[in-house]
């Protein structure tokens, strides 16, 4: 508080002798200010706190600094207002020593600063520093109950978030939002110009020119509303440590109290699906960064290869050594042949000194592997045919004392078997196809690889074989290989069936409320993946989010990308617009889902939009979920089951018991942590301390059961449950059907990238995945999954995004007609429009000049590269001129003819010229798919030339026209360039030929058509039918 001002009785009253007895006042800032001049007569207004500071003598000066320590230093200062004081000064833990030297400046005023490093001082107490003293230098906080309040309990942590939404900066969504409409209304007024102004002299050009920009501008409208709102988010991993794998009230050891995740690794063929992939795959999932015993993985075999399933024993053999082997010296990336064949130096940040010994180790054990998985073929080969020749000679030795009739029977039965290294028959698919062995007729098979694995960590020891693993966690998670049965006369309903099989299997055994869905080809290259994934779903409102699409990068692409294989404008820019929405659509891998968002349970809570743009929101109580736990009383009962009814439960999931009671109890796990007020439909914390029950008889056999052939027989499994049927992108409807509940999804980009596989390069490969991707959007267009009839529990802006996906396809058709336009226009000396007039060419500059500054502030959010872009559009207008128009057609044939379409599985074999990675670049397969493009191509280039011919012996030239059309067309030309490099092969070998040739067709082409049709006589060169130069 302020002195009070004196002045004037100071002048009325005489000087005073020097006090022996100084009163100062302490400031705020530790300092002492004299109150010699105050009037100490009369009554102060309010009460002041004030320090009596004695002259040092003999009597009231301690012996020990320990016994004269004090609030503030020695016991000779007194307060007057001892409370109020210490809550504002910091205490001493030592006792101020007699000389006052130690806290006088040289201007006379109190040294706060000195005094704390003299004595030691703090400065009080809060989470910078607390007093380890027993009396804690007067700053002890005593309750009612005079319990002292420990460090401990002030650093209980505050709730966070796991979790965060960042938006894109203003200054770039703003000018964006803003050039999108601007752009909108400039091509309606564009199209209206378009429409009034008809060309007289080619009516038919320009009606087909106008046809073509209104399909543009609507699928244009289709593919930008969606990217109003693109949004950004991060994740807290400190923060779900600390909630779930910290010591705790509710969980004292510090256990993990993490859910469980089920991994599903698919594969079909292992010679376009080398095992070697998937092992890798397999050892870089068992190596992630999560808790042991919540970790399982579940490889499903389509195919029923004994090759595959022997790799996977000999990668889960390897994976004792590998496992480990990343623990202790925190290696990165996981996957062996990644790591192994990574450029840059492998120790740096390395500082265990044993890290280069057991890398060598390790190395070795590696090389081993690959030798044998790669040698596993002829092994078996050589394995079956030993064990069949013995048969042979066993049941000729029984034939020569049996009957010739019964002999030629026991002949005709005699198989060639493939057998398994126990002497064994393989019960699936035979190396010769006999019935009941063959990829369409073979028994199920499972066979948990790896077992499960203790609660507890269990520590290595030192091995003089292998490397030393003294304090390293050596368990590995459990390793499943299951192969479905398959009988004639069964729809299989490819990848689709094989999840769904996956499904049940996973619920039988672990059980695990989460499941990460991987290709045989994505290894996971960020081990801490999948916890970032889970953070949203632990996260305040987690219980909504149906899955966590993560973005798909690849490795062995050429530099240049020709083929735009990254696809970085889609997994970047549209992905992360469609997160700002509802969530982006399922892409088939790299995907975590809630295990009962795929059993067709409703969200928890979802909401309603009506209206015409979906602008009125209502909220809807879903009863398909059980309710929101409201009270704490709930949380120590078992979970409260689902609104299926037992009678229900068989016509939905069918009748394994064990899987219907395995429903509720995943959907109990999969729940936020309830440690805070706003978490709706929680769990308590602990409740998944839990220890696995070991894995018994008949729960394997209960979990053959759920994968056969017939157990999907009369149920919902395909139709409202699982992965959804009747489509090749069965991805993008499955990811639908769960939209169009209520649900939501999440978009997460992980630093480095959570995920990483291969992709084909060559230009064939290329063409038949996007002919499969855009086949199965026509599929869906003709069906029920149509966006058009989605239901209102879908945002308005989700509905156009999924309307887009299975409409572009469409585009193809009018792409092609606009392709062939310019060669037309140049061909007939006519244009689209009828004279290039000012209004037409402002109009396209400004449309042009919008296109480019949205294409830039897109590249400025999605942070994609410019020549990512620029590759992108190329390769929109080649897989449109190609497989999209097929994919039509295709779509036609089935919905019209009834004509099944089958497609060719993407090959992932890496390329066997080890000299050059990227040598299937460069290889030409011939397709029909390339006929429309190579038509495109060579049209617009002969008509060039012919226009240009044309327009130069023209009596008349009209410049105008021309100018047009070899605009349009070398706009054509320009995106068509990496096909054109894709026919031309290995550089250096094709290309002269090819362009040679190119151009002797252009020019004999020209000149011919000049001679058939000139373009008129005069007296400058050109008479009758001959040209004369």
């Amino acid at each position: 508080m302020d002195p009070l001002n004196h002045n004037d009785s100071n002048k009325a009253m005489p000087p005073r002798p020097s006090p022996s007895v100084k009163f100062v006042r302490r400031t705020s800032s530790g300092r002492f200010v004299s109150l010699d001049n105050i009037e100490f007569s009369g009554e102060f207004p309010t009460p002041i706190n004030y320090t009596v500071v004695m002259p040092p003598t003999p009597d009231n000066q301690p012996a020990k600094a320990e016994d004269g320590q004090g609030p503030y230093g020695s016991k000779s200062s007194y307060q007057h207002d001892q409370t109020t004081a210490g809550a504002r000064g910091g205490g001493g833990s030592g006792g101020l020593k007699p000389s006052q030297s130690m806290i006088v400046s040289q201007t006379g005023d109190f040294d706060h600063n000195r005094w704390l490093f003299e004595t030691s001082g703090t400065y009080g107490y809060g989470n910078a520093f607390w007093s380890s003293s027993d009396h804690g230098g007067g700053y002890d906080v005593v309750d009612d109950d005079t319990m002292s309040v420990s460090m401990e309990a002030f650093l209980d942590k505050p709730w966070k978030p796991l979790t965060r939404k960042l938006s894109i900066p203003t200054a770039i969504i703003s000018p964006y939002r803003l050039l999108i409409a601007t752009r909108l209304v400039v091509l309606a007024f564009f199209l209206m110009w378009r429409v009034k102004h008809p060309n007289p002299d080619a009516v038919w050009l320009w009606g087909m020119s106008v046809v073509c920009e209104l399909w543009f501008a609507f699928s244009w409208l289709l593919d930008q509303l969606p990217k109003l709102n693109p949004v950004n988010r991060s994740v807290d991993l400190v923060a779900l440590h600390e909630k779930f794998e910290s010591p705790s009230p509710s969980n004292p050891s510090g256990r993990s109290d993490l859910p469980g995740v089920d991994v599903f690794v698919s594969t079909a063929d292992p010679e376009k699906e080398p095992p070697l992939v998937t092992a890798n795959t397999i050892l870089s999932i068992l190596s992630a960064e999560y808790p042991v015993e919540k970790l399982a993985c579940y490889v499903s075999d389509d195919g029923g290869s004994l090759l595959t399933f022997e790799a996977m024993a000999e990668a889960a053999a390897f994976a004792d050594l590998w496992v480990p082997f990343c623990r202790k010296h925190n290696v990165c990336p996981r996957n062996p042949e990644s790591y192994f064949t990574a450029r840059g130096d492998p120790t740096r940040f390395k500082k265990d000194p044993d890290f280069v010994r057991d890398r060598r180790r390790v190395k070795r054990e590696y090389d081993e592997l690959k030798v044998r998985i790669n040698g596993l073929p002829d092994a078996i080969r050589r394995r079956s045919n030993a064990y069949n020749a013995r048969e042979e000679e066993k049941a000729a030795r029984e034939t020569e004392t049996a009957d010739p009739e019964v002999a030629s029977e026991a002949a005709a039965i005699l198989q060639q078997a493939t057998w398994m290294a126990d002497g064994t028959h393989w019960p699936g698919t035979w190396l010769v196809p006999s019935p009941d062995h063959s990829k369409g007729d073979h028994a199920g098979i499972l066979q948990v690889m790896t077992k499960v694995p203790d609660p507890d960590p269990v520590l290595g020891g030192p091995d003089e074989n292998r490397i030393d693993l003294s304090g390293v966690d050596v368990r590995v998670p459990m390793l499943v290989y299951v192969s479905r049965e398959k009988r004639p006369g069964y729809d299989h309903n490819k990848k689709a069936g094989a999840m769904n099989a996956l499904v049940r299997a996973s619920a039988i055994l672990s059980n695990g409320p989460f499941i990460l869905n991987l290709d045989c080809d994505h290894y996971i290259y960020n081990s801490q993946a999948i916890k970032e994934g889970l953070c949203f779903m632990m996260d305040r409102g987690g219980d909504r989010i149906c899955y966590i699409q993560f973005p798909q990068r690849f490795e062995g692409v050429d530099p240049s990308d020709r083929y735009a294989n990254h696809n970085t404008v889609f997994f970047d820019g549209n992905m992360r617009a469609l997160d700002g929405l509802q969530g982006p659509v399922y892409v088939g891998t790299g995907c975590l889902f809630r295990r009962v968002a795929l059993y067709g349970f409703d969200p928890p809570r979802t909401y309603e939009y009506t209206g015409v743009f979906g602008q009125s929101k209502h909220h809807l109580r879903s009863p398909s979920l059980s309710s929101t736990i409201s009270d704490e009383s709930a949380f120590t009962e078992p979970p409260p089951p689902l609104d299926e009814t037992p009678s229900d439960m068989p016509k939905k999931f069918g009748n394994s018991t064990l899987f219907a009671h395995s429903v509720p109890v995943a959907e109990f796990q999969g729940r936020p942590l309830a440690d805070h007020p706003s978490v709706k439909n929680g769990r308590p914390p602990g409740a998944l301390l839990y220890r696995r029950e070991p894995l018994t008889a008949p729960t394997v056999a209960e979990a053959v059961s759920v994968i056969s052939c017939w157990y999907e027989e009369k149920t919902e499994w395909g139709d409202r449950v699982g992965w959804i049927y009747g489509s090749v992108t069965e991805d993008v409807v499955t990811g639908y059907r769960m939209h169009n509940r209520g649900w939501r999804s999440v978009y997460c980009i992980t630093y480095p990238d959570a995920f990483r596989g291969t992709v084909p390069i060559n230009l064939t490969d290329r063409l038949h995945q996007v002919l499969r991707w855009a086949t199965g959007s026509m599929e869906i267009f003709f069906s029920r999954n149509n966006a058009l009839f989605a239901s209102r529990r879908m945002k308005f802006l989700q509905r156009v995004a999924y309307l887009n996906v299975c409409v572009y396809p469409f585009t193809s058709i009018f792409l092609i007609v606009y392709c062939f336009l310019p060669a037309i226009s140049l061909f007939t000396s006519t244009f689209i429009v009828q004279t290039l007039s000012v209004t037409f060419l402002t109009y396209l500059l400004t449309i042009t000049v919008t296109l480019c500054l949205l294409a830039i502030l897109e590249i400025r959010w999605s942070g994609i590269d410019l020549e990512d872009w620029w590759r992108n559009e190329q390769f929109w207008l080649i897989g449109g001129t190609s497989a999209h128009l097929v994919a039509v057609l295709q779509g036609l044939l089935k919905v019209f003819g009834g004509v099944e379409i089958a497609f060719k599985l993407t090959s992932k074999s890496a390329s066997e010229d080890e000299a050059d990675a990227f040598a299937d670049l460069y290889e030409v397969k011939w397709t029909s798919l390339m006929i429309p493009p190579i038509a495109i191509i060579v049209v617009n280039a002969v008509a060039v030339a012919v226009g240009f011919a044309r327009t130069v012996y023209s009596p008349i030239p009209q410049w105008g026209k021309l100018f047009g059309g070899v605009f349009f067309s070398f706009w054509v030309l320009a995106h068509m360039y990496p096909f054109a490099k894709g026919l031309m092969g290995r550089r250096g070998k094709l290309p002269t030929l090819v362009y040679v040739w190119a151009g002797l067709f252009a020019i004999i082409v020209s000149l011919l058509w000049i001679t058939v049709s000139p373009p008129g006589s005069s007296s400058s060169g050109i008479s009758g039918g001959t040209l004369q130069l």
